[in-house]
Order: C-alpha cells, then structure tokens, then sequence
C-alpha cells in the first residue's frame, strides 16, 4: 500500500469534488441571476418531482429519488428552512407528507427549463471532451456494481490503520 500524507497533497478525488462543487455553484450562480435566493441544485429534483406527483412522505420520495432517507430528510429539512416546502399529516400519526409551499409550485416551471438547459449543456461538455462525462459515469458506475468502493477500501487499509477500541 502507498502511503501519502493526506495533507500533503490532494487525492485523486479531490479534483472530482472540486468539479462538482464548481457545476453547482455556477447553477446556483444562474439562480441567482433570475433573483432566486436560497435555492440550491440539490433542491431541484425533489422540487420537480412533488410538483407531479403531489404530497409524499420522506421514504417515498427518497426511493422516487434514488436517494437515501437520511439525505432526503436533510434536503426537506432545507426546503422547508427556504419556504419550498412544508409537512402535512399523513395517512396515520407516525407518517408526514411533504407538500410544496405557493413559492415552491412557483419555482418548479424555472427548475424544469434550468434541468433541460443544464442536459443540454452536459451534451455539449460530451462532445467537447475526448471522452463523454455520460459514458465515464456509466463505467465507474459498473465497476463499482462489481466492487464497491468499500470493499475497494477495506482491501487497502491493514489491519494496524484500524482505531483501538476503547475499553468500556
């Protein structure tokens, strides 16, 4: 195993992140451009999503998302927070439903253009590349279907990079 100092250099990944995090900052940037403050990328999906198909619960629309429930519950949590949406009873007193507030109903024509406009231009970054950003998502995508990139880990730490368990 190579041994790097973290701090030393950035990983790999690190470039990866720093990708994504500038695509959606320039997203955000288009936002507010269009005088919409406090909208993030992350919110769109959902957004577009209960606009269709009306007030669902936080396991439902995660697994509508293909998201977890734990980063579909931090997401609503911020939709509420930005008035995008808010909770309602559900079928009995253990279930809520997220609903979209006026200003979220608002919004979800804007997101729906921004979403076609930004497929289009991943698109465009496709055929400027040597290589398509799709087609490079796809591979990594079934190379991790085939190994997850936690055994791909576990396979790399020995057994010394383990923490001590504290004693009880």
């Amino acid at each position: 195993m190579t041994s790097r100092d973290p701090t030393a250099e950035p990983g790999r990944w690190v470039p990866l992140h720093d990708l994504l995090a500038a695509v959606d900052a320039d997203i955000e940037a288009v936002y507010e451009s269009r005088g919409i403050q406090g909208l993030r990328p992350r919110f769109a999906y959902p957004l577009i999503r209960l606009a269709h198909t009306g007030p669902l619960s936080i396991g439902e629309l995660a697994a509508s998302l293909n998201r977890s429930h734990s980063a579909t519950s931090q997401t609503l949590s911020a939709l509420r927070r930005q008035g995008l949406g808010e909770l309602e009873p559900g079928a009995d007193a253990r279930t809520r439903r997220i609903t979209l507030t006026e200003r979220g109903r608002a919004l979800v024509p804007f997101l729906e253009a921004e979403w076609r406009a930004t497929e289009e231009a991943v698109a465009e970054l496709d055929d400027e590349v040597p290589y398509a950003m799709s087609a490079v998502v796809e591979h990594l995508r079934r190379a991790l279907a085939r190994k997850p990139m936690r055994e791909r880990i576990l396979e790399r730490l020995a057994d010394e990079d383990a923490p001590a368990e504290s004693p009880r």
